[in-house]
Order: structure tokens, then C-alpha cells, then sequence
């Protein structure tokens, strides 16, 4: 639509200051001639558009002008682009196709003298939502989703593990550690749904009321803690080593474990912790991540699963081992 391209073609003078005709047309995928007839439109709606020729001539603005599209401080623009330039699962979306017109905004609201400044200090910063080892988990019917959400419309879907479809209303979608979530109203409640295992989705025609007193992060915040809670149900005590400590972020993925280790009354120089596992296999095989660095002390079950696995392990090798207590 010209009127999307006037903003953008405005944007671009306001946050660049001078730029030639045929920047601006391969920038706009445009014509030269359609940028100097999108200027002399500027410039009828009464915004004041300087254009020079020749060597170092280009198109600009009038000196001190500004468009008051938006009003923001340097400091709410630096966090904002902050965000918007770490991009992530959004440009897998529609959403990500606003991004870069959002920095051009966020850009052009600020004074000349302050845009190199807040530009540099929001490239200092970048967000990486993606878990670490793990590409991006792909969405068969995100395009589906991202619009059912969008235009608050009714979604008929099938999920892997029901063979009927559903129809269910959709509250929202949310990004954690790369993985997508669909959080839906249907007849049995709200809920959140791991959106690569809906294996079908339609939209529907008809659209639907949100409940009034919904709020989606706050949902999510106790959907989460809620999630985690019924997971994790086996306490284990283990001891651990100064090495095994600080090994917790990457082995168990916990940022926070260590903080709640105490010094072991027994043993100076060691830590004792009790961590939460979903059953006794899961405790086994993600402790034996640790190798000496942890000791199970309890439960009796795991320390002792734990102990036959490393000697199985160690046959394996063809190391022999002593029996373990």
C-alpha cells in the first residue's frame, strides 16, 4: 500500500538523515521515479523533504525537523531496541515482519544527536531465547495458530495423543526455551498445549468472547510453576564436590541449585544438597552426569541404582571396581 510505504520512505530520512533516491528505491523495492513522486507526496501532506543532486546530493529533511510519530526517552528506546533486534522465535511468525519497521520507529522519535548513542548501546545487548544444544522445535501449524490468536478466531485441532478433533478457543501463544505453547479455553477448562504435537489445526469461522479476567503471563507463571511441581516428586540428598557445585548449571540445567547447598557436617570441604527428580531412573541417569563429583546419600533405592549403574559402566571398559556400600 503506498500509504505503508510513505511511512516507511518518512522513517528512513527521519532515522538516517541524507539518503540518495536510489538507496531509498532498493531499500523500498521501488522505482527511482516512484521515490521522487513518494517525496513530492511528503512534501504536498506538508512535511518539509530537501532533495540536492549532483556529487554528495541526496534526499533529507529539513534540518531540526521531526515527525512526532512517537515520543520516547534514549533510554526506554535503547531497551526497547534491545529487544526487538533479538528477533528469536518472532521471526518465525507474522510478528516478524513488523520488527525491523518497530526499530525504524523506535529510531526516528529520537533527536539526530542521540540516535548513533542509543543504537550503540542497544547492540550491546542481545537476547537468545533458544535452549542451548537444541535447533528449533518445528511447528507444523504455527501460521494456523499464530493467526486463530491473532484475529481471536476458533480453532478445530487434533492433538497426538487424541484421535477426535476439538474445538477450543485460543487464549494465546507462548515461547519458552524455543518450544512453542498454545494456551486454549475449551469445554474441560483452560490449558496449555505443546504446540508441535498438534498434529492438525483449522480456523474456524466464528470467533469467540476472551474471558475478561484473563491475563496470559500471569496464567503461564502459575501453569509453570504448577507444571514443575507435579514433575518433580523424589527428593535425593547428595553430596558434592566443589567442582560437582558449580558443574550444577550444566548438568542439571539449574541456575539456582547451588545456592541452596549447605556445608557437609561430615565431610569439610563438601556440599550437601537435596535436588527433586521425576522417579528414580531420572535421578540415576542425569546424577551419573556429575561422575565422582556426587555422592547419593539418600534415598537407599537411588544410591544404590546409581552404584550398579557405574559398575556396570565400568565393566563395560573392562575396569574392574570394588563393591560400593
Amino acid at each position: 500500500m503506498r500509504a505503508d510505504r510513505l511511512l516507511s520512505l518518512l522513517l528512513r530520512l527521519q532515522s538516517r538523515g541524507q539518503v540518495t533516491a536510489r538507496q531509498l528505491a532498493s531499500e523500498l523495492e521501488v522505482s527511482v521515479r516512484t521515490v521522487y513522486r513518494d517525496l513530492q507526496a511528503l512534501s504536498a501532506a506538508g512535511v518539509p523533504v530537501v532533495a540536492s543532486g549532483g556529487p554528495g546530493g541526496g534526499c533529507r529533511l529539513m534540518e531540526g525537523w521531526r515527525s512526532p510519530l512517537l515520543g520516547i526517552s534514549a533510554e526506554e528506546a535503547t531497551g526497547l531496541l534491545a529487544v526487538a533486534s533479538g528477533g528469536g522465535p518472532l521471526e518465525r511468525i507474522a510478528l516478524g515482519d513488523v520488527l525491523a519497521q518497530a526499530r525504524l520507529k523506535l529510531l526516528s522519535a529520537l533527536p539526530a544527536a542521540g540516535r548513533e548513542q542509543v543504537s550503540l548501546a542497544a547492540s550491546r545487548f542481545h537476547i537468545d531465547t533458544q535452549a542451548w544444544f537444541k535447533p528449533p522445535e518445528p511447528v507444523a501449524h504455527l501460521t494456523v495458530l499464530v493467526d486463530a490468536v491473532r484475529r481471536g478466531r476458533r480453532l478445530r485441532v487434533r492433538h497426538v495423543q487424541r484421535d477426535a478433533w476439538s474445538d477450543v478457543d485460543p487464549l494465546g501463544l507462548v515461547v519458552k526455551a524455543g518450544v512453542w505453547y498454545l494456551v486454549v479455553r475449551s469445554d474441560t477448562g483452560i490449558r496449555a498445549h505443546r504446540a508441535s504435537r498438534i498434529t492438525e489445526a483449522e480456523l474456524l469461522p466464528e470467533t469467540f468472547a476472551r474471558p475478561a479476567d484473563f491475563d496470559l503471563p500471569a496464567y503461564w507463571a502459575r501453569w509453570t510453576a504448577e507444571f514443575e511441581t507435579s514433575l518433580d516428586q523424589l527428593p535425593v540428598t547428595v553430596r558434592l564436590s566443589t567442582a560437582g557445585l558449580a558443574a550444577l548449571p550444566q548438568v542439571l540445567g539449574d541456575t539456582e541449585a547451588a545456592a541452596r547447598a549447605i556445608p557437609d557436617p561430615e565431610e569439610p570441604g563438601r556440599h550437601r544438597l537435596v535436588l527433586h527428580f521425576d522417579d528414580r531412573h531420572a535421578a540415576c541417569r542425569r546424577l551419573l552426569g556429575f561422575g565422582p563429583d556426587a555422592e547419593v546419600l539418600e534415598p537407599a533405592d537411588v544410591r544404590g541404582e546409581v552404584a550398579e549403574t557405574a559398575r556396570r559402566t565400568a565393566a563395560r571398559y573392562g575396569i574392574a571396581s570394588d563393591p560400593m556400600p
